[in-house]
């Protein structure tokens, strides 16, 4: 019987392992699938997906009533019904030219080379038209720009997204932007995809388009000081005015039937001119508004924590289009947060202030900063001097003869300490210092080490950095800073 057995059991074993072998089969397959599957929607419901980042200009995000402040956005609103609203974007700088350097090289601003205002970057420096140049993709830059060098950001340039100051723009062919409008439709009949890049004037200062009336009781923020209240108003009027244009661009999509083939990202950049916003690495200064919709790919609805930043835009568009994304870069797709496949992206943002270069900028005040979960770290480089630039000099004047409260509110914006820690969830306009108290000791110690790594990472040595950044500004710019000739007697 034992021998019986073990013939059985020599019979049975070959048997065993082909059902193992067609049951591990079988689930290969399914994976490839299931796989296949998730390809496939994304190519069924876009083909070739077409892409279309628009971006604000100077625009605390706070502000906008998507994210509960009082200027209206119903283009916006809509738009987040149909996608994701990220409550953790942020960019690698508090001010234009480096914000847009980073956010289409996918590489933090020393990296670079593009840390000042006005900057340029590194000669040997790729941009997100290189990285599509073996695509099929039209690479669009529309409107602002504030990059240099040329070689290093060979977009196809429209200059018409950037309307002029107190001038109505007039509609051809029923279109403020009939270049962009042409694009699509061209696209359309040849079914070449595009990344299109859209970067208005607004709400930048000064503040001369759309209607302020509606605005004149709004509340004013911690940004604000009472001297702001009329500017206040005309800068909500224009935040109203750039989610017109956002509109306007959801309508070419709709009329054209591009919607479901297009993924929509629209960004605020980085906060208002108003104190501790732009020029400044709190928490409203550097951190962004962000909406994404795709159709059949991006949830309708969602809300994501997760932090993500704009270094992160160019792998992920990357991602998006099917190509390659080059070693080296800073930034990390989230396609798959854009997907519902994760839920998380990145431990930490890191910015960076650099005031040498800032027009009337007449001290360095550089500056750094991580944020993480809840906590935002800040190092002021250069303590010992006043945060002196046209914004600030303004605030001490207008505020010389205020209250006693109004005036600490205003000394803590002209005259920092060399290092700042702030509870975001509780105090996202950075008013109360929490570093040097007891219970957050470890919170400092972890962020401060997160930051020194990233500086070092970056070859960020600070203080001399700083003191280098006029080398880095735009040859134009350059040009600008020398002293004129003296006059031949």
């Amino acid at each position: 019987e034992r021998s019986c057995s073990n013939v059985k059991r020599k019979i049975n074993a070959p048997n065993q392992l082909i059902n193992s072998m067609k049951i591990l089969f079988l689930y290969c397959v399914t994976c490839l699938l299931l796989s296949s599957a998730t390809l496939n929607s994304i190519t069924q419901a876009n083909e070739t997906p077409n892409i279309i980042f628009i971006l604000a200009d100077d625009c605390s995000y706070l502000d906008l009533e998507l994210y509960g402040g009082p200027a209206k956005t119903p283009h916006l609103n809509s738009l987040a019904k149909t996608g994701m609203t990220f409550n953790r974007c942020y960019q690698a700088a508090p001010m234009c030219s480096p914000t847009r350097h980073a956010l289409y090289t996918g590489l933090y601003p020393v990296k670079s080379g593009a840390y000042p205002n006005h900057a340029q970057a590194y000669e040997n420096i790729k941009s997100i038209p290189h990285f599509l140049a073996d695509s099929k993709y039209r690479v669009v830059l529309d409107g602002k720009t504030h990059i240099a060098p040329p070689s290093v950001f060979p977009f196809e340039y429209f200059k018409e997204f950037a309307e002029p100051a107190d001038q109505d723009v007039p509609l051809i062919n029923g279109w403020r932007y009939p270049q962009v409008f042409n694009l699509l439709k061209q696209s359309t009949k040849t079914g070449n995809p595009f990344c299109l890049f859209l970067c208005s004037n607004e709400p930048h200062g000064p503040y001369t388009k759309g209607d302020p009336t509606p605005y004149a009781d709004a509340p004013l923020t911690p940004q604000q000081f009472e001297y702001h209240r009329n500017e206040y108003a005309k800068y909500l009027a224009e935040i109203t005015y750039f989610d017109g244009q956002v509109g306007e661009i959801l309508a070419m999509l709709d009329q054209l039937n591009l919607r479901k083939k297009t993924l929509v990202m629209v960004a605020t950049e980085q906060g208002s001119g108003f104190p501790f916003g732009k020029w400044t690495c709190y928490e409203i200064g550097v951190a962004s508004g962000l909406v994404a919709s795709w159709p059949g790919i991006i949830t309708a609805g969602s809300k994501t924590d997760a932090i993500v930043e704009y270094t992160d835009v160019v792998p992920t568009l990357l991602s998006v289009a099917g190509a390659d994304t080059p070693p080296g870069l800073d930034g990390r797709s989230f396609l798959k947060l854009l997907q519902g496949e994760i839920q998380t992206h990145k431990q930490y943002a890191f910015s960076m202030q650099t005031t040498i270069g800032v027009n009337g900028c007449r001290a360095p005040y550089g500056v750094r900063t991580v944020v993480g979960d809840r906590y935002r770290y800040i190092r002021n480089l250069f303590p010992e001097n006043e945060f002196s630039i046209p914004v600030s000099r303004t605030l001490f004047e207008k505020t010389r003869d205020a209250g006693i409260e109004t005036r600490k509110r205003a000394d803590r914006f002209l005259k920092r300490p060399p290092e700042e820690l702030y509870d975001i969830v509780k105090d996202p306009y950075c008013q109360t210092n929490l570093f040097g108290q007891p219970e957050f000791s470890k919170v400092q110690q972890t962020l401060v080490a997160a930051l020194e790594q990233w500086m070092t990472d970056q070859g960020d040595s600070g203080r001399p950095v700083e003191l280098e950044a006029l080398d880095r500004q735009a040859d134009w710019r350059k040009a600008k800073n020398k002293p004129a000739p003296a006059a031949s007697k």
